[in-house]
């Protein structure tokens, strides 16, 4: 079953159980899948809220909130103005992706629900958790789509010390 979506170039993919497709964890940034992350950002999926049925997924809407953010951050990082070179660049998208999973725990935790079973670990657990639980989705882009416009997401600082 597909819902159509407004504001995307792709529809909703909703499995059996009628939850939204939403491929999580994000890839930890690498030195091989960097040019993606750098060049194909508008052409991967973004979730607006006009993506996610209107009820009952909460869980996923805070999975798409996360990609988001990461997407917002990885504009951030890539575009040349507080890292430059691949290696800055690299280490940027890492804290990112590290603080944008970090944000998402804090959110799961908020809630009255189970949280995400990495979010469950700290530490370096965590990290090694999410980076087991990677979809097969890459950074690398969608063919026949452009993402949406979506608001920056603040709550970001690179710190080009802590690389």
């Amino acid at each position: 079953m597909t819902l159509p979506s407004s504001n995307m170039g792709a529809k909703t993919k909703l499995d059996a159980l009628g939850v939204p497709n939403v491929p999580f964890p994000p890839e930890l940034p690498t030195s091989e899948n960097l040019h993606d992350i750098c060049h194909s950002g508008h052409a991967r999926p973004r979730y607006p809220p006009s993506f996610f049925p209107k009820s009952g997924v909460s869980h996923y809407r805070r999975r798409g909130k996360a990609i988001n953010r990461l997407e917002s951050w990885f504009t951030y990082c890539c575009d040349g103005q507080v890292a430059q070179g691949d290696d800055q660049i690299l280490c940027c998208s890492k804290q990112a992706w590290k603080q944008a999973l970090s944000t998402f725990c804090t959110e799961e935790y908020s809630t009255k629900t189970v949280a995400y079973s990495c979010c469950q670990q700290s530490g370096d657990s965590r990290w090694l958790c999410f980076e087991g639980k990677l979809p097969t989705a890459k950074y690398s882009p969608t063919p026949d789509y452009t993402a949406p416009p979506m608001p920056e997401e603040p709550g970001f600082t690179f710190d080009a010390n802590a690389c």
